[in-house]
């Protein structure tokens, strides 16, 4: 089974939660778009609900398949956030934002009663960090950032190259909220928490794509079946 397979079974399980009449938030990328298909199927056979898409490939992708889109300036509360993970571990730690929509899929998440992560086995770890982290940024002061950045994820143990990142024809990558994107390599990130804390001192970054205490249910797919995953219950206080 490869891993179009397995994110399609991921998909399928998440499907099953969505009821008529839901307000859903659908994410950017490979295995949230075999969802947004399943769902456009669905919705042919009379399911009916209404969509929020985090980015503009997945808007179209949904107005393709036939689903009803709004916004959030005219829906600002969900149902349902499905999407899917750049790496995730077991405590439903995230990294987000390898399609560079992460600003967008974190607010619809957050707008969103329960948000449901859908991915292959292989986005499953012990410590996320491998897949490099990406840090939404302001054009302004983007050095000024940059050095901020390296000089203190360090406090959180996070040391390693930080890149600017680019599009294909080798211009820099441009999210649809006007920004720029820096990809921090900095391994395993045992102190998520804190990384957070430290970015939200950094006045040029706008969001990253640490998505801490957001996901309520994960379905991973591996050869054996779909494991669910469900998120600790948060301390009161």
């Amino acid at each position: 089974m490869n891993a179009d397979d397995l994110k399609l079974r991921a998909a399928e399980a998440a499907l099953d939660l969505v009821k008529p009449q839901m307000k859903l938030g659908l994410g950017t990328g490979s295995t949230a778009a075999k969802f947004i298909d399943l769902l456009g199927a669905r919705a042919k056979s009379g399911l009916d609900v209404l969509c929020v898409p985090t980015s503009e490939t997945t808007r179209a992708q949904a107005e393709a398949v036939g689903l009803r889109l709004t916004t959030l300036e005219d829906e600002p509360f969900l149902d349902l956030a499905i999407d899917g993970a750049d790496e995730l571990d077991r405590q439903l730690r995230l990294i987000k934002g390898g399609g560079g929509a992460l600003l967008r899929e974190k607010i619809v998440a957050a707008a969103s009663e329960r948000m449901v992560v859908i991915a292959d086995s292989s986005k499953l770890v012990g410590t996320i960090g491998a897949f490099p982290l990406p840090v939404e940024v302001t054009r302004f002061g983007i050095r000024v950032t940059h050095n901020m950045i390296h000089a203190l994820a360090g406090e959180a143990g996070c040391r390693g190259e930080i890149t600017l990142r680019r599009a294909s024809d080798g211009k820099p990558f441009v999210t649809e909220n006007g920004n720029l994107i820096l990809d921090c390599a900095f391994g395993e990130i045992g102190q998520p928490e804190l990384l957070a804390e430290i970015f939200s001192l950094i006045p040029g970054i706008v969001d990253h794509g640490l998505f801490l205490g957001i996901a309520d249910t994960a379905f991973i797919a591996g050869e054996s079946g779909v494991t669910e995953i469900t998120a600790p219950e948060q301390d009161e206080g």
